[in-house]
């Protein structure tokens, strides 16, 4: 929905003056892609798109057409719906491996001073009608916003919102558990985690659910960030679960959670172990990280020949309490707008249009598994990666008397005649 330059719709309707992008949009458009493609001419939109979002097998990604029941669950409930189709080359031996895959982006239900558990069981019913949509649609894989059921509160530094914290087979799971049952779908829930078997300690934590309810496994954040705001390890530390991949019924899956996508490595890791999507759920702000969010996964997704699929959580989310950064700014109760712009990543370098920046959302996507490998034999990546010579380069760096390659200009300290 397109809005006047002077007009915001706030979350209870009201209108109220606009500045920029404070209700989340880009003055009144819902995304970068929605603003290019209502305000440029279809042949310069075309191309602007080509360069921006790319090729898929050399044709812009196509639309899919979803069932009537889904699209009339997002006019009901109002939320972003789309939906694009990955394609791959035939092959003679194999054939496609297709898999439709969904992610949904959310705001919080009720006011952060809620009592959390009316807060929590609010998210649930709240994204009863997208999950829904999705399974109308098919989707055989969804993916979940980091802490999708909470409001992220790790900016505040109280204590007391570790009261969300479950255990693996808690409410939030329980409550996938009869979804992923009902549609034949694996479901990544993002929570966080108290682990009762080692001292109740937390952990920001991705439950991998199988398609018949059951619970496959689990994967822990492996990068804290201290940035800002986000300094998270006042809840939880660092994950020690690796870099698992898991097998699915519908392709071999990993969660690379929010800000291990800054960490090279981490995306490599997850590719070594022979991922075929990787999900990155996130919660991230415009100030900090926008320019970031477009590149990174895109980046991961080519140089490690996989899909990537980025979800980010959507509204700004404001605390009882006023809190400070650390960086002599004034004190303040919100951590800023989180942008959501979800969206997917090949590894032919297309990539989907980003859902909206500040609606609730879900986008779906065809994607045919059997491109990772076409793309692994075109570029040849792993062939020539040269694995030998980072190992050996990482192994020194870890030693105390490690010192830099540095090689000087002779002639750059001395003194002149």
């Amino acid at each position: 929905m397109e809005r006047t330059e002077g007009e915001i719709a706030t979350k209870n309707g009201n209108l109220e003056e606009s500045s920029g992008t404070k209700d989340g949009s880009i003055s009144g458009y819902e995304s970068l892609h929605h603003l290019l493609s209502v305000n440029l001419k279809p042949h310069l939109y075309k191309e602007v798109s080509r360069l921006l979002i790319g090729l898929n097998c050399g044709k812009p990604l196509e639309l899919i057409a979803l069932p009537e029941s889904a699209k009339a669950l997002s006019s009901k409930h109002d939320f972003d719906l789309q939906a694009f189709s990955f394609d791959a080359d035939k092959e003679l031996l194999r054939e496609p491996r297709v898999v439709r895959v969904g992610l949904i982006q959310n705001s919080v239900a009720l006011p952060t001073t809620a009592p959390l558990l009316d807060q929590k069981r609010a998210i649930f019913q709240k994204l009863k009608p997208i999950i829904d949509s999705a399974g109308a649609s098919g989707v055989n894989i969804l993916c979940l916003q980091e802490a999708w059921m909470m409001p992220f509160a790790f900016c505040t530094r109280e204590k007391r919102w570790c009261e969300f914290a479950e255990p693996v087979d808690g409410e939030s799971t329980q409550f996938l558990q009869e979804y992923a049952r009902k549609y034949n779908m694996v479901i990544i829930s993002p929570i966080l985690e108290r682990d009762v078997n080692h001292g109740e300690t937390l952990w920001n934590t991705a439950i991998i659910i199988g398609n018949r309810g059951n619970i496959i496994g689990k994967h822990r954040k492996n990068h804290i960030p201290r940035v800002g705001d986000f300094n998270e390890s006042t809840y939880y530390m660092e994950g020690n679960t690796g870099h698992p991949v898991f097998e699915t019924a519908y392709g071999k899956i990993a969660v690379n959670i929010c800000y291990g996508r800054h960490h090279p490595l981490n995306w490599l890791a997850f590719g070594l172990n022979g991922a075929e999507i990787v999900f990155n759920p996130s919660a991230t702000v415009g100030e900090l990280s926008e320019p970031m969010w477009p590149i990174e996964a895109r980046n991961a997704a080519i140089a490690n020949s996989y899909f990537v699929g980025s979800i980010n959580r959507v509204g700004t989310e404001v605390f009882p309490n006023p809190f400070t950064s650390g960086d002599g700014k004034p004190q303040h109760a919100d951590f800023g707008h989180f942008y959501g712009s979800s969206h997917f990543s090949a590894p032919d370098a297309s990539c989907t249009p980003s859902l909206s920046r500040y609606k609730d959302g879900l986008l779906i996507s065809d994607m045919d598994l059997n491109l990772c490998r076409q793309l692994k034999d075109k570029w040849g990546f792993r062939m020539t990666a040269r694995y030998e010579l980072y190992a050996d380069m990482l192994a020194r760096y870890m030693k105390p008397d490690f010192e830099p390659q540095v090689i000087s200009d002779p002639l750059l300290h001395k003194k002149s005649l």
